[in-house]
């Protein structure tokens, strides 16, 4: 037995030292790595846009260097493509923009941020072209700014209008004894609707309807705009799939040529004068990003605007990338709210809501540092339930035209197993010394007493939300409670009924807060800034992520996210202040 033990221990000695040698030379090359010249923009270069692996506005910062180091988070997030495009504009050694079957994971205001960028590069003179085997609609929709835009002879082209999809689980709540018992307020607080009825209620169709017409108004404006055809000439194609083949999209005026791809290259060769038999200059878009990124971090002013980005659902805990937590929403708040530099604040938001203490805790700090700063909300793709929550008391409040918002209500939803339980021939007694001693049990029928202090509670945080909307925007509370009950909006249907200020994406917000602090010559800082322990630092590496890579690989993307929707809801705890369901607009 000692043998065994003295040969495992030179054994984890040897993978012990193995890895220690790998972190090191992968530290020194990132050291060392990031002192070189980096990306070199050769003359007569065309940007070639790839987002594929771009999906956040903010790619996040870590104060440890070891997370930065072995990060599998990207440096580079939308924002950065948006600086870059504007930065390429200026840039005498790029000459233009190939959209080169692009397929990208953003969301419908991300999409018009990005195709609004494309606009203004290619008001600068230079070309902005594209080219796809086949186009989904909302790549199309990035894409119509382009001109010309190419098609394979053989591709397709997606353009019929918006649709989503909901299920629901009432009678397989029944038949398999699983049971949601639903807690909320609010006649359009239609996240808890799937448990409790077969079909889709009026109020919700109404508010989908309502949601999916206008984010298609704001779509088929803007091709309207670039493609020179009527809005109502385009729902009419939409209508009859007029558009469906390289052929007909070509007739109906929404694509330019139908080639092969190497025809395309050629004429992007013609435009930049390089023979035929040659290549011509490309770098990624995420490479110009990088290099942006890197060759402008010095400051023109002693003044800043912090730009903190909240993105994601909203829990508990520190937060990242993907998730807002109080831990460091709170921090950077009241980082940016004590320096001197710092003169306004503009607060990012892309999130569906979630924990309605977390974004409570969110409000009041905001609260605080708007008594010492002026802070600006920026909408992104969501801003709703608990992302509405932490934006309703800015001094100033944009949105996208399709940004969804609202859905001001909240909900609570305990899984209850009873009935399968006892299918099952499994029984549970509880024994207690007073009358609600007991905490809530999913092996127990719900108790009357507990559901009453429950609803008590929903309609306690429902009334704190609206109050808080109501002195934010500025309205009485009858006015907030009209248009809240859960219910869903678009940034222009917002602006209509007050719950926004302005129509306008990032960079209008900036210069909103600007022009409130009183400043013309400024630099921008971004938060958050995440803390990550050791233990985390792991999650990022290969051999750590590597289950969740096997489960993508083996049953697919799809169903791999109903997997993580059904772990949100286990992490989710106490009452939620949330979008009614995941819009997944196709």
């Amino acid at each position: 037995m000692k043998f065994l033990g003295n040969v495992l221990a030179t054994i984890i000695g040897i993978f012990v030292f193995f890895m220690l040698f790998f972190f090191g030379i992968v530290l020194i090359g990132a050291i060392f790595g990031g002192e070189s010249e980096g990306v070199v923009v050769e003359n007569n270069s065309v940007i070639e846009l790839d987002l594929g692996n771009i999906q956040n506005d903010y790619a996040g910062k870590y104060k440890d260097p070891w997370v930065t180091v072995f990060s599998e988070n990207k440096t580079i997030g939308l924002i950065d493509i948006l600086n870059a495009i504007e930065e390429a504009k200026n840039d005498d050694d790029i000459k233009g923009i190939s959209i080169l079957n692009s397929n990208s994971g953003l969301g419908m205001a991300q999409s018009k941020a990005l195709r609004d960028a494309l606009e203004s590069f290619k008001k600068s003179g230079k070309f902005v072209m594209a080219y796809a085997n086949s186009y989904s609609q909302k790549e199309y929709y990035i894409n119509s700014v382009a001109s010309p835009i190419y098609i394979n002879p053989v591709g397709e082209m997606d353009f019929k209008g918006l649709s989503s999809e909901i299920m629901f689980f009432k009678d397989f709540q029944e038949k398999s004894g699983l049971k949601m018992e639903v807690i909320r307020h609010g006649k359009y607080k239609s996240a808890v609707e799937p448990f409790l009825e077969n079909k889709m209620s009026d109020a919700n169709r109404e508010q989908t309807t309502a949601l999916l017409t206008s984010v298609w108004n704001s779509v088929v404006n803007d091709i309207s705009k670039s493609r020179n055809i009527p809005v109502a000439k385009l729902n009419e194609i939409a209508n009859g799939l007029q558009a469906r083949t390289p052929e007909m999209a070509k007739a109906q005026k929404l694509v330019d040529i139908i080639a092969y791809e190497d025809i395309y290259h050629d004429a992007i060769k013609k435009i930049l004068k390089v023979d035929k038999d040659k290549d011509y200059n490309t770098i990624s878009v995420v490479d110009y990003a990088q290099k942006v990124a890197t060759t402008s971090l010095s400051k023109d002013s002693s003044n800043e605007i912090a730009i903190i980005y909240a993105q994601g659902e909203i829990m508990g805990g520190e937060g990242d990338v993907t998730v807002i937590g109080e831990g460091s929403m709170r921090r950077s708040l009241e980082e940016a709210r004590n320096n001197k530099d710092v003169k306004a604040i503009v607060l990012r938001i892309d999130s569906p809501g979630g924990s309605a203490l977390t974004s409570d805790l969110i409000w009041r700090e905001i609260e605080l540092t708007k008594k010492v700063k002026p802070i600006v909300v920026s909408m992104g793709n969501y801003a709703a339930s608990g992302g509405y929550y932490i934006a309703c008391n800015a001094n100033t409040i944009f949105a996208e035209e399709n940004t969804i918002t609202g859905s001001i209500g909240v909900f609570g939803v305990l899984p209850n197993f009873t009935p399968l339980a006892t299918k099952m021939g499994i029984y549970t007694e509880q024994v207690k010394t007073h009358t609600n001693a007991a905490d809530y049990s999913p092996f127990v029928p719900l108790d009357e007493n507990f559901k009453a202090v429950t609803l008590e509670g929903v309609e306690h945080i429902y009334k704190t939300f609206v109050t808080h909307v109501a002195t934010g925007r500025k309205m009485t509370f009858a006015q907030v409670d009209a248009i809240a009950q859960g219910r869903v909006w678009t940034g222009s249907e917002a602006l209509k009924i007050g719950l926004v200020d302005k129509i306008g994406g990032l960079n209008d917000a900036i210069a909103n807060a600007a022009k409130l602090a009183k400043i013309e010559s400024y630099s921008t800082q971004n938060y958050p800034e995440y803390e990550k322990n050791f233990e985390e630092l792991f999650a990022g590496f290969p051999f750590a992520s590597s289950k969740a890579t096997f489960i993508k690989e083996e049953i697919g993307e799809e169903n791999y996210r109903v997997i993580q929707e059904i772990k949100k809801l286990q992490n989710r705890k106490g009452i939620q202040a949330i979008l009614p369901y995941e819009i997944n607009i196709r």
